[in-house]
């Protein structure tokens, strides 16, 4: 928030504080602003730094206001006791302040700022009612021509009578006023907070997509968002009153109703699926959730029901779980559902006897695809690949994109080791074949280093480091080929 938009008068201007001298009047006039803004930082509760911001910027101001108030004076009252005095005065204000702020080191800094707002505005409203104006009225006459004896004189007769009983009225009403106003304010803006929060909360009820129905302690509706009325096909008007066990069938069942009041009476709140059904006798799931609210005695009071089309949330976990297992740019799967294949993989080779080839491929010259044609033409290539691969693949096989231009191959129930070549041959031919983009062609080749499993004894980690040792050096012999990792040579 930013509180230079927000109007809050603890400590209002009056023309009484006026003491004749624009330049004195007009840093009087910032720091009554300050001290405003303190006291609207803390009504609207800011943050700590800011209300300690807003606190320095003040005691800095006030520092500079002494400066230029004491090069006023002195030119007027060079030495003079009033002079002497009205220094010491300034010199008790700093003093004053710093201890009082570091005395408050327990307290949160909304008491100790609001205790220093109350110093601040008893000090200000003294110290230019009392002491400035009567500087100032000195100041006044002696630029008028008149002797410093007989100024003093007359600036005391003018301070006294009337003008003190004005003085003290004024002081004592500011007093009063600052902390009642502060108080004030702060009630209001905690209702309008309060006000903002029920209309917000009102308006997540009625646009929100989940059923929502509030009943009384009978279960009886006494209002209903629109999602409500649209799956019970029902107006508002028409449900209220209705008890929800006649609208909701799965809770029609006396014990199902009988275990629910039950379990909400033990721990206020219960959630389960229920069958229901439409006016149309259409039978549907939903996922209820069911919560008490209850009076200050305890007593139970309303039931607030929401409903949740499952057919929906079912969508919406399998969408999550896809994301989450598989590749955004091609769909293939991503390494946390490769490892889940290949721990499967193994463990079936190893029931059945069967052998399983783990196979790492690189595109080769896939860099300059990228760095001409820029990154949308090697997604493009990126998901033509992944096409192909899957296009030879069996339904027990995966192919999974790992990063960037790197695949891995999994061959599962191969009943001989070799079994996986004619089917890389295969592939390798079909990824130099072109691939058509911008009007031009493109062409991208493949290295696939392999290691077989179980023959390649390890774990799925060990597996994929030797397929992509052995990826290396097929590239090494001169790419678009695959090599056999080989590991009598791992040591």
């Amino acid at each position: 928030m930013n509180l230079m938009n927000e109007s809050i008068e603890v400590f209002p201007w009056n023309d009484n504080f006026s003491t004749g001298i624009p330049l004195i009047d007009e840093q009087h006039k910032r720091l009554i602003h300050l001290i405003n803004l303190l006291a609207c930082g803390l009504a609207y509760q800011s943050d700590t730094a800011e209300l300690d911001r807003i606190f320095s910027e003040l005691a800095d101001y006030a520092v500079y206001h002494f400066k230029t108030e004491e090069a006023v004076w002195h030119a007027h009252l060079a030495d003079d006791e009033w002079e002497v005095e009205h220094q010491h005065s300034h010199n008790r204000f700093v003093t004053d302040l710093l201890e009082l702020k570091s005395k408050k080191e327990n307290a949160t800094v909304n008491e100790t700022l609001k205790d220093i707002l109350s110093f601040l505005t008893h000090w200000l409203a003294f110290h230019i009612l009392e002491s400035d104006k009567h500087m100032s009225k000195v100041a006044l006459g002696l630029q008028a021509g008149m002797t410093l004896t007989d100024a003093k004189l007359q600036a005391s007769a003018d301070m006294s009578g009337s003008m003190k009983v004005l003085i003290e009225t004024v002081l004592s009403m500011y007093d009063t006023l600052s902390s009642r106003t502060l108080e004030l304010i702060k009630e209001v803006i905690d209702r309008q907070k309060a006000e903002a929060k029920l209309r917000l909360a009102a308006n997540a009820i009625e646009n929100t997509l989940e059923a929502i129905c509030i009943t009384d302690h009978c279960a009886n509706i006494i209002d209903a968002n629109p999602a409500f009325q649209q799956i019970t096909q029902q107006p508002l008007d028409a449900l209220i009153g209705k008890n929800l066990r006649l609208l909701k069938s799965g809770l029609d069942d006396d014990l199902v109703f009988a275990n629910i009041m039950e379990k909400l009476a033990e721990e206020g709140h219960w959630s389960g699926e229920i069958k229901s059904r439409s006016n149309s006798g259409e039978t549907y799931t939903d996922w209820l959730t069911l919560s008490t609210i209850k009076e200050e005695n305890g007593a139970i009071c309303n039931y607030v029901g929401i409903f949740s089309n499952f057919s929906r949330l079912s969508g919406q976990w399998q969408e999550l779980q896809h994301m989450a297992n598989h590749d955004a740019l091609t769909g293939l799967p991503n390494r946390l559902l490769l490892a889940d294949r290949m721990e499967l993989a193994m463990a079936h080779a190893e029931r059945t006897g069967s052998f399983l080839a783990v196979c790492y491929l690189d595109l080769d010259n896939f860099k300059p695809v990228n760095d001409t044609l820029g990154h949308t033409a090697g997604d493009l290539v990126l998901r033509e690949i992944s096409k192909r691969l899957q296009s030879h693949l069996r339904l027990n096989d995966t192919v999974s994109r790992v990063g960037g231009d790197e695949f891995v191959i999994l061959l599962n129930d191969l009943h001989k080791p070799d079994d996986f070549e004619e089917l890389l041959v295969r592939i390798l031919q079909e990824i130099c074949l072109p691939i058509g983009i911008r009007e031009q062609n493109v062409f991208v080749t493949g290295s696939i280093g392999v290691t077989q499993f179980p023959h390649d004894k390890g774990e799925a980690a060990m597996l994929l480091a030797h397929a992509d040792s052995a990826m290396y050096q097929a590239k090494n012999l001169g790419k678009s080929r695959y090599q056999l990792y080989d590991i009598t040579k791992e040591n």
